[in-house]
């Protein structure tokens, strides 16, 4: 993996000195007197504003078949005064992989093999829908909705480090913002639609269609998904523990080797009705159906003091996870009687329910024991209601205020249980790790933001976000009851100067919080194994970031180049701590480090090296300071991070497109040991077949080498753990588009401000 570093580190090094030798120089849009304001199309309509200065978004074209042909091309990359946002209509992995294919081509940021997201290292992430939270990508099951929800139906993927006081302060890391592929309201009457289908190796496959109607001032819009996936998953695990005499040790090894499937089903439905030119009423509906379940064969053995082994056990598990997740979105967009004078209401509903559950059969063979049985349920049940309210108006001189309201009301209920017996129909609960814990959390949250140009290349907008949040904790197994309820306010600064016809220099600054989730709280053990237990902390404090970043950016028509230099103060950081409560058994509960500090520069770059090839490419270096002082077996800690990834497109031909992507992370520090570098090559195929016929292919880990790797150090005992998930994974399918041009995104569709708010 040296050489694809290099290359990398190379390209991105050449790129940002000067343009490609055949980039032309764009001339400079004429002054506005004030930001254009868009109205966003179905089905998540919103404004989306433009910083004085800013280039305009250059026009798509519709193409015949996907994304294959085109005369003009949209921008890959679209910033703004907050954000910045890329397409995934190019990603051939998004056509055949799941959300977490996607996010990992996404510069700065970062999947784990367990669907958990992070920005440049931060895992404190909030995953918004169309600007707005979805129950699909909060609470425990966030993860394995990740790692296979399809990600095709989205269309770009919109990162926002330090937002501003419209979103939501939640995720210290910032946002990330999955933009749906839309629908253009037509003036004509049309249907349209597609369906693709694709195979993959060891009995891989999905399937997808989709379809849009107009009728005079109506749209609807209907989307089905379905995907199988199978999965390999092969563990090993060294535990090591200081031994009866000086100098030595006693060693535990635990090796798990087990497969299965995965199912996926997500159904969305959305109508779009406009009765007039200032009128707009919306609404939307989804459900996703996600399960994965299987084998896996766990092989435990302890060294003895004095040599030899002192025990051993077999355990065969059956079982996994199952959840569905539904939601439901109202909407009435008024139009005040200018572009970008709006009053948006909305109200919303997610309902999550989720359950992780197996049966073990647990066979002791050293000492030999009588086979035991074993039945896992943890149900995690969320049910969350929204309103939001919120006024946009630009002013004649410029000037852009933005205010709105927004209520949660949010309701968790944890029921975890652990049975235990001699036979399968003679189990007994154990009442250490069975308990039952809900939570209500009320959040009213008021904001406001005021933009302001000062001449034709300076603008500044400043926000403030005042939230009370309400909490109630009822451990009802031991009959606990506790209340949280503060106050805080989250200011935020973003300026933008123009400073030639195609370079922008930015600055900002931002708050952030990352709340305890309420699992986060839960002082009772959950059960994860024999050697492994998992407990909340109720004195858990909110840890607070102070984020500054100043940024340039360079844009000749479609070639892009960025540089972002950061800092990222985090007081009262969420870590897990691992302590060894007895018999070489680990207990993992989260701990407030005393802080943690990211600085780091981060290079974009995306243009063409030829005219049949287009590469993106990013580089990320940052420097962890870690203070773990206040950490039982914590060690501060400081050191260097690299993350870059490298994409090139190549079109060799109008019907043929070829892609290769590969991703690297370098080594991580944790509160307590270091995780390993990692990478991911990808390569993918499209060919046009006919005006509405497209072939495809992908290869998603080329190399067959993606592991994860994590090392824990303190001086009571060390632990490495080493997992290889899946392997090498190839699809092959078609598409077909039917009833004219393919469903695509709107030129100016963008949720980087939108009207409704966080």
């Amino acid at each position: 993996m040296s050489n694809f570093r290099f290359l990398l580190l190379t390209s991105v090094a050449l790129a940002l000195p000067a343009g490609v030798a055949t980039a032309q120089t764009q001339p400079a849009p004429a002054p506005r007197p004030a930001p254009a304001q868009q109205q966003a199309p179905a089905p998540a309509p919103a404004t989306s504003e433009q910083p004085a200065g800013e280039q305009e978004t250059e026009p798509q074209e519709e193409s015949a078949i996907g994304d294959v042909v085109v005369t003009a091309r949209a921008n890959d990359i679209r910033t703004s005064v907050d954000s910045i946002s890329y397409s995934v209509a190019e990603d051939l992995q998004t056509a055949t992989g799941s959300l977490a294919d996607a996010l990992r081509n996404i510069p700065s940021v970062e999947v784990d093999p367990d669907g958990n997201v992070s920005l440049r290292g931060d895992a404190g992430v909030t995953i918004l829908v169309d600007g707005r939270p979805s129950g699909l990508f909060t609470g425990e099951n966030r993860g394995q909705v990740i790692l296979q929800i399809p990600a095709d139906q989205y269309a770009r993927i919109e990162v926002m480090t330090n937002p501003s006081a419209a979103y939501r302060p939640d995720g210290g890391g910032g946002v990330i913002n999955l933009i749906s592929k839309p629908n253009r309201p037509r003036a004509q009457p049309t249907q349209t639609g597609s369906i693709r289908a694709n195979i993959g190796n060891d009995d891989r496959w999905n399937v997808g269609i989709n379809g849009v109607m107009t009728r005079d001032k109506l749209t609807l819009t209907g989307d089905l998904a379905v995907r199988h996936d199978t999965y390999t998953m092969e563990a090993d695990r060294v535990r090591t523990r200081p031994g009866p005499t000086p100098g030595s040790t006693l060693e535990q090894r635990n090796t798990q080797d087990g497969g299965g499937a995965n199912d996926n089903v997500f159904v969305r439905f959305s109508a779009d009705y406009r009765p007039t030119d200032r009128l707009q009423i919306y609404g939307d509906l989804y459900h996703v159906d996600v399960s994965a379940g299987g084998l896996m064969l766990d092989v435990f053995e302890a060294d003895a003091a004095g040599g030899g082994i002192a025990s051993a056990y077999r355990r065969s598990s059956d079982g996994g996870f199952e959840g569905q997740f539904s939601g439901a979105t109202g909407r009435i967009v008024r139009n005040m009687g200018e572009q970008g004078h709006d009053w948006t209401n909305e109200v919303r509903y997610n309902r999550g329910r989720g359950n992780y559950g197996h049966d073990t059969l647990v066979s002791g063979l050293i000492p030999a024991a009588p086979n035991a049985y074993e039945r896992v349920d943890n149900a995690n049940n969320n049910d969350t209601w929204n309103f939001s309210s919120a006024y946009v108006r630009p002013f004649a001189s410029g000037a852009r205020l933005r205010a709105g309201y927004e209520l949660e009301f949010s309701q968790l209920e944890l029921e975890n249980s652990v049975s235990r017996g001699a036979a399968p129909g003679a189990l007994t609960p154990d009442p250490l790790v069975s308990n039952a814990f809900h939570v209500d959390q009320t959040v009213h949250a008021l904001y406001g933001t005021w933009e302001q140009p000062f001449g034709e290349k300076l603008s500044a907008q400043f926000g403030l976000r005042l939230e009370q949040a309400e909490m109630e904790l009822n451990q009802i197994t031991t009959g606990t009851t506790s209340t949280n309820d503060y106050a805080r306010a989250y200011p935020t600064f973003h300026m933008s100067y123009q400073l030639t016809d195609t370079q922008t220099l930015r600055g900002s600054y931002s708050r952030r919080v990352q709340r305890p989730a309420p699992n986060d709280l839960n002082p009772f053990l959950t059960y994860q194994d024999p050697l492994n237990y998992r407990a909340g902390n109720p004195n858990l404090d909110p840890q607070e970031t102070d984020s500054f970043e100043f940024s340039w950016q360079r844009r000749v028509q479609q070639t892009f180049y960025g540089a972002t230099l950061y800092y990222r103060d985090t007081q009262n950081a969420f870590t897990p701590v691992i302590t060894d409560i007895g018999n070489g058994v680990l207990l993992t509960r989260p701990e407030n480090l005393g802080a943690r500090t990211a600085t780091g520069v981060e290079l974009v770059a995306n243009g063409r090296l030829h005219s049949t090839l287009r590469y993106n490419a990013s580089v990320n270096l940052f420097r962890q300071e870690i203070d773990a002082s206040n950490i039982p077996g914590g060690v501060s800690s400081e050191g260097e991070v690299v993350a870059g990834r490298l994409n090139l497109n190549w079109q060799p031909t109008a019907d043929d497109f070829v892609q290769l992507s590969g991703i690297w992370t370098g080594e991580q520090l944790l509160a307590q040991g270091t995780r390993d570098a990692t990478q991911l090559i990808n390569l993918g195929y499209r060919r046009k077949l006919t005006d509405t016929l497209a072939f495809q292919l992908t290869v998603r880990d080329l190399l067959d080498e993606s592991k994860d790797v994590q090392t824990y150090e303190t001086p009571a005992f060390t632990d490495r753990t080493e997992r290889i998930f899946g392997g090498r994974v190839a699809f092959i399918g078609l598409t077909w588009n039917f009833g004219g041009p393919s469903r695509q995104q709107d030129p100016q569709f963008d949720f980087s401000a939108p009207s409704a708010g966080g």
